[in-house]
């Protein structure tokens, strides 16, 4: 694994793990300012939003590192239709992932239609790809700005032949 392999793929992570915190704190915050529910419906049970969650945080590392290991320094742009489709995707993976486990939980494919229907305009998921947009943006701005830095930031003591 080449050195840009290596920051794209500890910065990736970092990313991920920004994004997993920005969700928590807005689905708390928007649940909140709205006084709902992030899973209204409460025959869904309680997995099913958790789930939702885990799945969408493991789908921006994979955009993420699909996005920083597979781009040599010298291509990195600041990647907005990546970014616009990271967001989308994980706004539809959020709606799928719930309608899937609803629908598997009760058996009953009506049921998790249902679901997915009344997430849809949910500011819950539309937090979620908004989030995800912001991250993996910022991700890309990140990596584009990185070109051209050899090693790691050396203290000023280590610079002595500077």
């Amino acid at each position: 694994m080449r050195d840009y392999q290596k920051y794209a793929t500890v910065l990736a992570v970092f990313a991920t793990v920004l994004f997993a915190a920005l969700l928590v704190a807005a689905f708390g915050m928007i649940s909140l300012a709205t006084n709902q529910d992030v899973i209204a419906d409460r025959s869904a049970g309680p997995l099913v939003g958790p789930t939702m969650a885990a799945v969408v945080v493991v789908f921006v590392l994979v955009m993420l590192l699909a996005l920083g290991v597979n781009t040599p320094p010298d291509q990195q742009r600041v990647a907005v239709g990546f970014s616009l489709a990271a967001g989308a995707g994980a706004f539809v993976l959020f709606l799928l992932t719930g309608a899937a486990l609803v629908a598997f939980g009760s058996g009953d494919l009506v049921a998790g239609l249902v679901f997915a229907g009344a997430m849809i305009a949910s500011p819950f998921a539309i937090a979620v790809g908004v989030l995800a947009f912001v991250v993996t943006l910022t991700y890309s701005v990140l990596l584009a700005s990185h070109y051209g830095e050899h090693g790691r930031p050396l203290w000023p003591w280590e610079r002595r032949g500077e």
